[in-house]
């Protein structure tokens, strides 16, 4: 889903956003900085092999995942960081590591923090490490219809 695609998604879904170019950054916190985001408000997605199945978190970019407290609220599944090879062909149109946040779109459950919940907007990469799209908590949750469950914890690094 190349940036034109998220963008006629939206469009379609009659969704506000703002697309938000920035240097070449790569970690969610790069990105944050140099986009001039707060740290909480931009999030990173994160893709996890849950029983073998690949999935989406949707975290702050200050945080990490606690792979316990997900896979309790998972209901005991086993959980672990997927690699690269395991789903870089699920977003051919996508620089690796800028996936967008939008499972619902490539066919995989999505679980989003709770903490984000908490904040009016959130900012994602957009298929690219030079291009962020900024929207709603509120309209992210009515398209995406991700699971909010508590599974980070802020991190100074």
């Amino acid at each position: 889903m190349p940036t034109k695609m998220l963008r006629e998604f939206l469009d379609q879904n009659k969704i506000r956003y703002v697309t938000i170019r920035h240097s070449v950054a790569y970690t969610a916190q790069e990105i944050a900085a140099s986009a001039h985001i707060k740290g909480r408000e931009m999030v990173k997605t994160v893709l996890i092999k849950s029983d073998g199945k690949l999935a989406m978190c949707v975290l702050p970019a200050s945080n990490k995942i606690d792979f316990d407290l997900l896979a309790k609220a998972l209901g005991g599944k086993t959980i672990r960081l997927a690699n690269e090879v395991e789903f870089k062909d699920r977003f051919p149109e996508c620089d690796v590591g800028a996936m967008p946040p939008f499972g619902n779109l490539y066919e995989m459950d999505v679980y989003a923090d709770e903490s984000l919940a908490k904040d009016e907007e959130i900012a994602f990469n957009a298929c690219s490490h030079v291009e962020l799209f900024q929207m709603s908590f509120k309209d992210f949750g009515r398209l995406v219809k991700p699971r909010l469950i508590p599974f980070s914890y802020h991190s100074k690094l």
